[in-house]
């Protein structure tokens, strides 16, 4: 059977009142897509508002119901699925109920309904020197399950998001020169920004090159964690006072972690001082994007009119207190 095009396609973005789902939805409708998005009933407000602002159709769902999946999927043509229970979540949220069951429940909807392509954010494999943790288990399950459907898939997997792992968020407090170092910081990473994801994301939609592909996505610069300090240190006039946490610390709290996001921030956390680089020659002659690099995020960042607040309002996310109860952690170990 021939593939339909999605030249004029209706697209449906599950996720879209998240940081990067929000994002997509911008981007897709700024490109003449017509553009739905997956919304809850307990949904923000003001976030569906955004998105009516931004000229989307909010259509009621809930990845944990799949007859509510299989209805807001009617009439769609592709499907960007972003959602995730780790920096955002609202009560019976979880790994395994939103990041395994809820985006297996999505491609089996999207196949039912008929959808002519998936497009799946995921993240690179890690080393098998670090410790599996339950969203990298999660992860994989969703994209065999992609494997095996029927209509095209996309998996894009992105490394470390510059304004997540960079960010107050998750202890790198550029706005009181401070920033907590999970192991040694030197490992070199390929930064990505959250607005150029999401351009991937678009471009997969109509580009032959996405289609049944996995390709993994990282910025223009491999950077440590402790190189970025010094970036910000530059932009900033200011020198930054830093908090290591050995990496024997993570892992010893891995195991005790008292449920699957608590782990898997320690896993996120290991993973920094183990992950490799990303090549992005070929991928940008496929998807030719305009990188953003971390010097020109930290540049963005460290402008007086830049609050933690103000930054957090950006991402549409507060602090994560299972990653504020992992520093505590294993702060209490170091003493």
């Amino acid at each position: 059977m021939a593939r339909k095009s999605t030249k004029n396609s209706t697209v449906l973005v599950v996720g879209a009142t998240g940081v990067l789902g929000m994002e997509i939805c911008r981007q897709l409708a700024a490109a003449g897509k017509k553009v739905k998005g997956l919304v809850r009933t307990s949904s923000q407000e003001e976030k569906v508002i955004g998105l009516h602002e931004l000229g989307v159709e909010a259509v009621t769902g809930d990845m944990k119901d799949p007859q509510s999946l299989y209805r807001a999927f009617q009439n769609v043509d592709a499907i960007i699925s972003t959602a995730t229970s780790t920096i955002s979540h609202q009560e019976g949220d979880s790994i395994e109920t939103v990041d395994v069951a809820g985006q297996l429940n999505v491609a089996e909807a999207a196949d039912a309904a008929g959808a002519q392509h998936a497009v799946f954010i995921s993240f690179p494999p890690y080393p098998p020197i670090t410790p599996g943790f339950p969203l990298q288990a999660a992860k994989r399950a969703v994209e065999s399950r992609l494997r095996s459907k029927k209509f095209t898939y996309t998996i894009l997997q992105p490394t470390y998001f510059m304004e997540i792992w960079l960010g107050p968020t998750l202890g790198f407090d550029y706005a009181r020169a401070k920033a907590v170092i999970y192991g040694e910081g030197k490992n070199k990473i390929s930064w990505i920004a959250i607005k150029d994801v999401a351009s991937f994301a678009v471009a997969s939609i109509d580009n032959p090159a996405a289609q049944n592909a996995v390709i993994q996505l990282g910025g223009p610069d491999d950077l440590s964690v402790l190189d970025a300090v010094g970036i910000f240190e530059q932009e900033s006039g200011q020198t930054f006072e830093l908090q290591n946490i050995p990496n024997e610390a993570l892992r010893a709290q891995i195991a005790a972690a008292p449920d699957s996001l608590g782990k898997t921030f320690r896993g996120l956390m290991i993973g920094l001082n183990a992950v490799g680089t990303i090549d992005m020659k070929e991928t940008l002659r496929n998807f030719p994007i305009q990188l953003t690099s971390v010097r020109e995020y930290a540049r963005q960042m460290t402008v007086p009119s830049v609050s933690e607040g103000q930054h957090n309002f950006i991402l549409r996310a507060g602090r994560v207190p299972e990653v504020d109860e992992a520093i505590e952690q294993v702060g209490q170990l170091l003493r």
